[in-house]
């Protein structure tokens, strides 16, 4: 594998490779991985450090891992069909279910841990993700990738030909850096809105103004209101393990429905008036030394507060997981995982999932194995586009395309009181009430995209032009510019499906069946995909 060409000039790295992929959690590296495995030489940007940074590192997260049989993987398919309203593809299912068990085979060669059930046999449904992620560091190195960390992307580069690399800033230095690639994997997540939930401060939405600049759509973005259940006093979002709780009312008496399936309604509800406590009363002593096991830093706040959360009484909230819970994200339109604009490729929470999981999705599962799956065919397709190019792809004449005044300088500050603080909060102030984004009428959501359009005007105006720290004014765009996309996406969507909840429209309409396509900047625009085939189940 030939070496990178570096330059360096005027406080700007320039490179030239063939693959870049930006971000460094689960999908981008097995896009990395996969890319070089085709002999492309690739380079890897992540916003915070590979390995480390994302929702997925820190946790513990179970996989779509089904034996591929006919019979169980039909079970698998059909199990969760009608809880996301009916919205999957079952091709794209099947593929899902293949790579992902070959991908889980792949992780046992290369060494990962997998522990051993009662019977000797390796538990392959559940991946550790500091484990996970220390490996998938490794592997990517061992391929060849060029690494670097603390290096988030600012902007795409492209031509009339369509998309030739991207540019941003070394955080640990302010030095700028561009590459010019023959193709891009956007791997960069979801959107979580900065609610400090657990692993998620990086994901801001980032990769979908980066697609949306270029041209490319989005899909699904209604279903975005992901909001998971954790103690008020700390960042973790394990909702699973709440299956085991029993709610209360501040006086100590019984939430009534709180832990039933529209559970986090309920607890939404109540918390707009009072708070909500939760006790985990409903493990066994097996259980019990089963969650320890398999949630580890579930645990560790409470310990550190000396509670016993299955005997002890303590408060939760909701934080909101936007998109990295949510379905919605970039539009694929074919299983290479290609967006509509040439040398541009998508994988991770940063596509769309609606075509595993519909209008519904929760933590770990389907979103690991489509992260796995989704990462290896985009990674495997640009690997394959690039050197197709050859040495024409350094030849061509790629701009920056960004939309947002960006300032020359640098810092990393962002003090409250600030321009750009006010923004970001702005933004949060729409999208976090559950008044607003869990329980939607179109009144509330029109007021609501009124306001974001009106932070967005301003945004390019130059609102931000001045402020050095260019990072935190992009993730502000970013932020911006996904809830527009989503509420824009939901007044769309009159009808209640999946995790989309319009309270104006409370069943689910057979005259919705499809989804819903959104982009543009100034002016959001919306539009039905092509009507899907009915399926059993769907209601006429």
């Amino acid at each position: 594998m030939s070496k990178h060409l570096e330059l360096q000039q005027k406080g700007e790295r320039e490179v030239e490779t063939d693959v870049l992929v930006i971000g460094g959690g689960p999908s981008g590296t097995w896009a990395a991985i996969n890319a070089a495995s085709k002999g492309a030489r690739v380079i890897l940007v992540d916003k915070g450090y590979c390995g480390t940074s994302g929702a997925t590192a820190p946790s513990g997260t179970g996989v779509w891992y089904v034996n591929p049989t006919p019979e169980e993987q039909e079970k698998a398919m059909k199990s969760r069909e009608a809880l996301g309203g009916y919205l999957q593809d079952r091709n794209w299912m099947k593929n899902v279910l293949n790579r992902t068990y070959s991908n889980i085979h792949q992780l046992d060669t290369w060494g990962y841990p997998f522990p051993l059930d009662d019977n000797g046999y390796k538990h392959r449904r559940s991946l550790q993700g500091p484990d996970y992620m220390r490996l998938m560091r490794k592997q990517v190195k061992k391929a060849g990738v060029k690494v670097w960390d603390h290096s988030p992307a600012l902007e795409l580069l492209a031509d009339e030909y369509g998309v030739g690399g991207a540019a941003g800033v070394f955080s640990e230095t302010g030095e700028r850096w561009k590459v010019k690639a023959g193709a891009v994997v956007i791997a960069s997540g979801g959107c979580a809105f900065l609610s400090r939930a657990l692993g998620t401060n990086v994901l801001t939405g980032d990769g979908y103004l980066l697609a949306a600049e270029a041209g490319a759509n989005l899909s699904g973005m209604e279903f975005s209101n992901a909001y998971a259940i954790a103690p008020a006093f700390s960042s973790v979002t394990k909702t699973a393990l709440y299956t085991w709780a029993t709610f209360y009312y501040q006086d100590g008496s019984v939430i009534e429905g709180a832990g039933s399936q529209r559970g986090r309604s309920v607890i939404a509800k109540t918390l707009q008036t009072q708070p909500v406590y939760a006790r985990l009363d409903k493990a066994d002593e097996e259980m019990q030394k089963w969650m320890r096991k398999a949630q580890p830093n579930f645990f560790v706040p409470f310990d550190r507060l000396s509670i016993n959360p299955f005997t002890d009484r303590f408060p939760v909230t909701l934080r909101l997981e936007g998109t990295v819970r949510g379905t919605g994200g970039i539009h694929l339109i074919n299983e290479n995982c290609e967006t509509k604009v040439p040398g541009l490729y998508a994988a991770g929470d940063a596509a769309t999932r609606e075509f595993i999981c519909g209008g519904f999705t929760g933590g770990g599962s389907h979103n690991a194995a489509w992260a796995m799956s989704s990462g290896s065919w985009a990674g495997e397709a640009a690997g394959e586009y690039a050197l197709k190019l050859g040495s024409n792809a350094a030849k061509r004449n790629v701009n920056g395309i960004s939309t947002t005044p960006i300032a020359a300088g640098w810092s990393k500050s962002n003090k409250k009181g600030s321009v750009l603080y006010e923004v970001t909060e702005s933004v949060k102030a729409e999208v976090t009430p559950t008044e607003i984004n869990l329980f939607r009428t179109e009144k509330t959501l029109q007021s609501s995209l009124q306001r974001l359009d009106l932070i967005w005007e301003e945004l390019r105006l130059g609102l931000l032009a001045n402020e050095p720290n260019v990072v935190r004014v992009r993730e502000a765009a970013a932020m911006t510019a996904t809830a527009r996309w989503m509420y824009s996406s939901a007044i769309e969507r009159r009808e209640t499906r999946g995790m989309h909840k319009r309270l104006d429209y409370k069943e689910q309409d057979s005259s919705f069946h499809y989804r819903i396509l959104t982009g543009g900047l100034d002016e959001i625009w919306v539009k039905p995909d092509k009507p899907l085939p009915q399926q059993e189940g769907v209601r006429r």
